[in-house]
């Protein structure tokens, strides 16, 4: 029984480093991606909205518990889109690094 105990414990502990890795790869992507925040081009909602998600990341709130970052991931993906489509339409540069 206590084989299969740790074999769960094994199995959560790479589920929490692969959110973990992921949300911090989107999070240096979003901090590469602040040079599109000066671009006048830009709608001030899809910069907030980009701030947002990087003190939701940070913040103690979360809608699951913190070893799921599953939310955070997401809210870092819908930033990062969002930024980049508002900057392809008002034609801004793309961050060195970003694709």
């Amino acid at each position: 029984m206590e084989h299969t105990s740790t074999i769960w414990w094994v199995a959560a502990a790479i589920a929490v480093a692969v959110t973990l890795a992921i949300a911090v790869v989107l999070a240096v992507r979003l901090v590469r991606a602040r040079r599109m925040l000066g671009d006048s081009g830009i709608p001030m909602s899809r910069k907030v909205l980009f701030w947002g998600a990087l003190v939701y990341l940070v913040s103690p709130a979360d809608l699951l518990p913190d070893p799921i970052l599953l939310d955070d991931i997401g809210i870092l993906l819908a930033a990062l889109r969002a930024l980049h489509q508002a900057g392809a339409r008002a034609g801004a540069r793309e961050p060195d690094g970003v694709a």
